[in-house]
Order: structure tokens, then sequence, then C-alpha cells
């Protein structure tokens, strides 16, 4: 089954040569070698048949004359235009090789910054694997179109009319013997394409699948050998590889179908007219050097007709690549910063009438462009600002998945919270309960469907995505680390130029002293993904990461879970000094995490259902009571 996306169904009235049209962007800045090499390239055709025309004047002349100096001759200059040929296809390789190289690395860093720019949700709907065969495979496929079909399908052509036209001038009868098969080629390349272009784009749909499963089996080794579920991803490999052979083996036999077709109308043809120009040679109606020019012409077009099954094939494979590669970059990147309209719209009411919702968008303007000028004015706003729009503040918030089923009620409905300057405010909920979400919303890796989040202030939207990530910094629960040494992935969280006595004070605040004991120390590298080391040593370098930059906000979810009692005890009180000066907003789930915090908010049903210091809900509010009597007495057994 295809982990591509149901809504990128291959769309009725496909045309190959409309998705192939959508590369000349990336191929405009090197037309001119592809052009002349595309020239070469027929020149060299042409070349060959020249051949033919020599091969007639050596018999009707120093042939028929027995003239063994004309012989000579003749073969010198049958050497010479071969040689010729091969010079000016050799030229024509040369041509291409440093162009398309150059085209396929710009188009993959091109997707690679694409990428990075897609919104999370995005990334939620694909397979990693999927996009991962769209970054290699398609491109590879693409490559090797530019190389060879796109030059060859032109000079094929330009060579299939100049031959046509040279047998039609040596004999019109022999040559319309010639076309005969002409009809019967055009209608067969027409109902392959069709078939073959369908097999093409599920078999590298089937090859995005079978990257998937390698890459999960790979990355959670550990899982499928501690469950001894190797049998079990075996058979899920060979079902997907079993389903892409089937495939492959289509489109072999429908290349097959097609090649056979192809190359034996052609030859039925020549042997037709080998049968005719030999009677006409006998009746004296045609001299033996024109009937051997003839068929050395037609023998000439062999390769040039019986390329095009596999050129029409490797076209469809590189349109299909051409889409698959388009699907991604057309999605919708992340806005850096939402308009006064948008913000009206999102605000606005269904039942709202004409009048109301003029207003609404002038009052939604104003606010944008107060927010604007704020930005312009850089930390006085901060100052300016009104206390009780300081802090980090929830207006209303309602967030709903962008994938999620019409009419579905929205995970966060009506948040409104406020943290104030320098507050530190834990955030408790049942699981499911939408912590995680919320805390997504504030770095704007998901944008809120209704009402705003605002910082000091300032709409987060009216935010460049770049500012608004150097004021917030943020540690996950499930901590991840890069293929690159410890201090480089600390110091990602810095947001600017950051020295050793940064890195060593994040280490130190988050108690991941353990990286100098590391075999290089800090320039460690830890692996992918960080599976060198433990959970636990993951989350304290995640957590380094988000202090390193001394962030003025701070998003932590859960980020103690994975510690032991002890060493969440120190991590605890080394964090109390950094949280001083920071607004920050915890999920927690223990006790002795909710204790970093100043106050409190119990998040249920999608709605913050109370705020307070931790004994006062304790006392007050029995949800909060339960889930913090749950999570005791679990610490109290993981301590026994």
């Amino acid at each position: 089954m295809s982990t591509t996306p149901a809504s990128l169904e291959e769309p009725a009235g496909r045309s190959a040569v409309r998705s192939l049209l959508r590369l000349w962007p990336y191929v405009r800045p090197v037309r001119l070698r592809l052009f002349t090499a595309a020239v070469v390239a027929v020149v060299a055709s042409c070349v060959g048949l020249v051949i033919p025309l020599v091969l007639k004047w050596m018999v009707d002349g120093p042939v028929a004359h027995r003239d063994p100096r004309g012989v000579w001759l003749g073969a010198l200059y049958l050497l010479l235009l071969g040689l010729a040929e091969a010079l000016l296809f050799g030229l024509r390789r040369w041509l291409v090789a440093r162009p398309l190289s150059h085209v396929e690395a710009e188009m993959r860093a091109g997707l690679y910054r694409h990428l990075q720019r897609l919104p999370v949700a995005f990334h939620d709907r694909w397979a990693s694997g999927q996009l991962l065969s769209r970054g290699t495979t398609d491109l590879m496929l693409l490559r090797m179109f530019l190389a060879f079909p796109l030059t060859f399908l032109l000079v094929n052509g330009v060579t299939i009319v100049v031959g046509i036209v040279i047998m039609l001038l040596q004999d019109w009868t022999l040559g319309l013997v010639i076309l005969g098969p002409a009809a019967p080629l055009l209608a067969t390349c027409v109902v392959f394409e069709k078939r073959y272009a369908t097999a093409a784009r599920q078999a590298q749909d089937q090859v995005g699948d079978l990257t998937t499963v390698v890459e999960e089996s790979v990355l959670g080794i550990r899982v499928v050998k501690g469950f001894g579920r190797h049998r079990s991803q075996a058979r899920a490999f060979g079902e997907l590889s079993r389903t892409l052979r089937g495939t492959e083996l289509r489109k072999a036999r429908l290349l097959g179908t097609i090649w056979a077709v192809i190359m034996t109308l052609p030859e039925l043809a020549i042997g037709a007219a080998l049968v005719t120009g030999a009677v006409q040679v006998a009746d004296g109606q045609l001299s033996p050097g024109t009937l051997v020019a003839f068929l050395s012409t037609a023998l000439a077009l062999r390769w040039p007709v019986e390329s095009i099954g596999f050129l029409l094939a490797m076209s469809q494979e590189a349109a299909t690549a051409t889409e698959r590669y388009f699907e991604v970059m057309d999605a919708e990147p992340e806005t850096e910063t939402a308009t006064a309209t948008a913000t009206a719209a999102a605000t606005t009411t269904a039942t709202a009438t004409a009048a109301a919702a003029t207003t609404a968008t002038a009052a939604a303007a104003t606010t944008a462009a107060a927010a604007a000028a704020a930005a312009r004015r850089g930390p006085v706003a901060a100052a300016e600002a009104a206390p009780e729009e300081t802090g980090l503040r929830f207006h209303g918030v309602r967030f709903r998945y962008p994938d999620a089923p019409p009419g579905s009620a929205p995970v966060l409905d009506g948040i409104d919270l406020h943290i104030r300057p320098g507050e530190s405010m834990a955030l408790v909920g049942a699981t499911g309960s939408g912590k995680t979400t919320l805390t997504a919303l504030v770095p704007r890796l998901h944008e809120v469907t209704e009402g705003r989040i605002t910082l000091d202030g300032e709409d987060i939207t009216a935010l460049s995505r770049a500012d608004l990530r150097a004021r917030v910094a943020v540690a996950f629960e499930e901590p991840t680390l890069f293929s690159a040494s410890v201090g480089d992935n600390v110091l990602m969280g810095a947001g600017g130029p950051a020295g050793p006595a940064e890195l060593n004070r994040a280490l130190s605040v988050a108690q991941a002293d353990f990286a100098h004991a590391l075999p290089q120390g800090t320039d460690t590298q830890v692996g992918e993904q960080g599976l060198s080391l433990s959970g636990g040593q993951r989350q304290r370098l995640a957590l380094a990461r988000a202090v390193v930059g001394r962030p003025r906000f701070l998003v932590l979810d859960d980020p103690l879970s994975a510690l032991d009692v002890h060493t969440e005890a120190a991590v605890e009180a080394a964090l109390r000094q950094v949280l001083t000066g920071t607004t920050a907003l915890i999920v927690a789930h223990r006790p002795s995490t909710v204790l970093l915090a100043d106050r409190v908010a119990l998040l249920s049903g999608g709605r913050i259902s109370a705020v307070g210091t931790h004994h006062e809900l304790l006392r007050t509010n029995a949800e909060y009571a339960h889930l913090m009597s749950g999570t005791a007495r679990e610490e109290e057994e993981d301590e026994r």
C-alpha cells in the first residue's frame, strides 16, 4: 500500500510533455550547452547518413569500373566519416555531463530547502521514504532523461526524416514500401505511452514505500530485535519487494511488446524493399549502387526507429518523476508573517453581518499595523506594552488539525492563558488532553485555527519565523539528535555565535557534564539519532540545546521524563536559576517538575479548567489532585 497521500492520485488528462516542461526553469541556465550538444548530435547523425551515399558512389563508380584507387579513396572517405561521427558523439557527451550534474544538484538542494520550509502538518502526512526517493531515485531519472532521451528523441526524429527524404530521392517506390509500417507504429506508441505511464508511476511510488520500510527498520532496529520481530519485518519487506517486482515485470512486458513491434515491422519493410529493389535491378530499372545506398540508409535508420520504445519509456519515467518532484515543491511552505486579511478572516465568525465583518477587518488591520510597528521598535515594545499584555498570552485559541474529519471537535477550544514576564507555568493534563499540541503553537510548528498568541503584546503571526524562534526555545519529550558532535548538537540552539563558555554553561544546567567524559569530549560524534547515548543523556543534551541561547521564552515538553530521581533533582536545581528571568511554559507530569513552576494550569477537555499554585489546586481541584496523586504513587514505586 502506497504511503503517498491519497490526494495525490494521478490526474485525469495527464500530459507527459506538460509535466516535463516544468523542468525548464532548472534547465534554462545550461540551455546553451544542451542546445549545442543537440546540434552536434544531429550533425553526427547526419554524417552517418552520408556513408550510404559514399557506398553508392563506390558501387556504381570504382567497383563497377574496376578502379582500385577509387575503392581505396572510398574506403578512406568511409573511415573519415566514421571517425568524425564518433568524435562528434563524444563531444556531445562531454558537453552535457557537467551541466546536467549541476541541474541535478540544484534540484536536490532546492527540494531539501523546500522540505525545511514546509509545515509540520505536511511531514505528518508524508512518509520519509517517499520524500527520500524523490530526492534520490527520481532526480537520477531526470538527469538520465536530460542526458539521453531528451536529446535523442530530437536527434532520432531528425535522422528519420532526413533518411526518409534521402530514400525517397533515390527511389520513391521503395521509399513508400519502407513507410508502410509508419501508421501501425504510431498507433502502437500511443497505446504504449498511456499504459507505461501508469506502470511507471506505480513502480516509483512502490520504491518510496520500500525505502520507508528499510528506513524504519534501521532506525527501529532495537525494537525489532528486542521484540524478535525481524521475521515479520522481513515478510513486510518481502511483500513490498514482490509487489515492486511484479510492477517492474509488467513494465518489462510492455517494453518487450512495443520493442517486438518496432523491430518486426521495419525488418519486414526492409525485406520487402530488398525483394522489390532486386527485381528492379534485374529489370535494369535501378542501379546496383542505388539499391545498396537505399538499403544502407534503411539499415542506418534501424537504431533510431528501434530506440523509440525505450526512449518513450525513459521519457514516461522522467515525466512521472517530475510529477512526484513537484508534488512536494508545489506544497505551500510556512509563511513568514500573517497578513491582516488572514488574521481578520480567522477571527471573524460565520454569523457576523457584513457591517460587523468590515469593522472586524479594520480592527484587525489596525492591530496588525500596531504589532508591526512594535516589531520595528524592538525591545522597547515590550516595555511599552500594557502589563496585562506582557509575557506569553493565549487569546481564545482554538486548534484543529488540518487533516481532521469535517465537523470533528477541535483539539484545543478557547484557550485563555497568561504567563507573566519571568514567570514559569506548568501545564498539566491527562494523556491526550492536547498539552504537546498547545506547546507546538508557540513556535508556530502548527498554526492556530482561531484566536491569537502574543509575546509581550506582539502577535506571533506578525513576527518572522526567524525572529519568533530566536525568542522562543523549545525542548521536546522525544529528543532528536543529529549525526554531528555533541557540541554542534547543543550549540544548534544558540541562534548566533557561541563558544565553549556557553556550551559548558548549558551542559552544566542540563546536568550533561557526562559529555566531557566521552572519548573525544564534546567533539564526540553521537551517531544517527543519538542512539549511541541513553534516553536520559539524549534528553539532557536536548535540554542544554534549549537553554544555551538564554531565550526570553522557553517551552519545555516534559523535558525530564527520562531522568532518574537524583539527576532530575540536580537538573531542577539548575533550572530554577535559568528560569528566574525567563518566561517559561513547562509540560509536566511529575509533582517534582510541577514544583519548578510558579503557577500551574490544568488542561482538560481542550480548555484551561483551572489555574493556581500547586498547593491551591491540590486543595480545590479534584481532577488535578487525582493526576498528581497518581504520578506521586508511580514515583514512590519507582524509588522502591
